[in-house]
């Protein structure tokens, strides 16, 4: 089993370089327009890109999304990389599916990327579906523990879970069980999906349950339906993850709907991101941190510092949409819609 998982991770890795199709590039940010000032009436060099989630100070409202983790060496150097790049930039970071360090000890090292990031926001990660399987908060803490995070992901993924050849699907009642780490566990949980979104019966359920911290992940960008397609045999149905790979909601449209519950749960936006400006797109659709994967993957297997100048790529996108929208604070930018036009 943890050979297969390790396998599996290593295989979605090989995809994605392979397909540039895997990422979908539907750009629905782009149908976001923002209102330019072509007298903004401030300086550049004085805005500030900084803010706070869960008590860490941050750069600016940047996580580097969920990829990676197990037993081998490009995986634990794509995560030894990232965790670097997000201490020195002073972004947030989360970690892969920590699933395969249950069944292969060995796959630990590869989420202690406390010791590559002392001080900055981190995230560990289970998929919920194990909470049917036999997983429990015992489970989480020791995911926490070895992550030295300051939240616990539980991600859903019931397409992927559906398409995926090995999947788990169980998913009925599965809610009441998230409550119950959510109520009891030492640091928060945040429910995200992998790139289907999240409607409003979803967030219903979740505060219902105990959540205040939701990641819409939605439709646009990484399709792990198309990935899974890849893996799929040979059947009557391996088609089916190609017809499904546009499935969900987009995140803009996620943020949307979403907006009216913004005083009682945090929105973190991802899916389908790709630059600063769709950063600035989604705090001022009312997200709190803003999650991109996929532009780090190909810097991450290289090093460092290649990770360090994407992340300085995107602040500077995000710092100039701010100076051409007249903001100079990121808390006047969020959830700020008399900016859009």
């Amino acid at each position: 089993m943890s050979s297969g998982i390790n396998s599996r991770k290593l295989e979605h890795i090989h995809i994605i370089q392979a397909d540039e199709d895997v990422d979908r590039q539907k750009n629905y940010f782009d149908r976001v327009q923002l209102i330019h000032r072509a007298l903004p009436e401030i300086d550049l060099d004085n805005i500030d890109t900084s803010t706070t989630f869960l008590g860490k100070q941050l750069g600016c409202p940047l996580l580097i999304s969920s990829m990676t983790g197990g037993d081998h060496e490009v995986i634990k150097k794509i995560n030894r990389n990232l965790a670097v790049a997000a201490e020195a930039m002073e972004v947030a970071i989360g970690v892969g599916s920590q699933r395969v360090m249950f069944t292969n000890p060995d796959a630990r090292a590869s989420f202690a990327v406390r010791e590559q990031a002392p001080n900055t926001l981190v995230f560990a990660n289970i998929g919920a579906v194990q909470l049917n399987k036999g997983y429990d908060i015992s489970h989480c803490r020791e995911a926490v523990e070895v992550t030295g995070a300051d939240g616990l992901y539980l991600h859903l993924n019931p397409l992927q879970e559906a398409i995926q050849p090995e999947g788990d699907t169980c998913f009925a009642g599965l809610a009441s069980k998230i409550g119950d780490v959510a109520q009891n566990l030492e640091v928060p949980v945040i429910l995200k999906e992998v790139g289907a979104g999240f409607s409003i019966p979803d967030v219903q359920f979740a505060m219902e349950n105990h959540v205040r911290i939701i990641d819409v992940a939605g439709s646009g960008g990484t399709s792990w339906s198309r990935i899974e397609h890849h893996r799929a045999a040979e059947t009557d149905d391996h088609d089916m993850g190609m017809r499904f790979q546009d499935w969900g909601v987009p995140t803009p449209v996620a943020l949307q709907q979403l907006s009216p519950f913004k005083d009682r749960i945090q929105l973190i936006a991802s899916g389908g991101i790709r630059s600063g400006i769709d950063m600035a797109k989604a705090v001022i659709l009312g997200a709190d941190l803003v999650g991109l994967a996929s532009p780090f993957l190909k810097p991450a297997m290289e090093s460092p510092g290649a990770v360090v100048e994407t992340i300085k790529g995107i602040q500077r996108e995000f710092r100039t949409a701010m100076f051409l929208l007249g903001i100079d604070k990121v808390e006047d930018l969020k959830g700020n819609t008399d900016l859009l036009l």
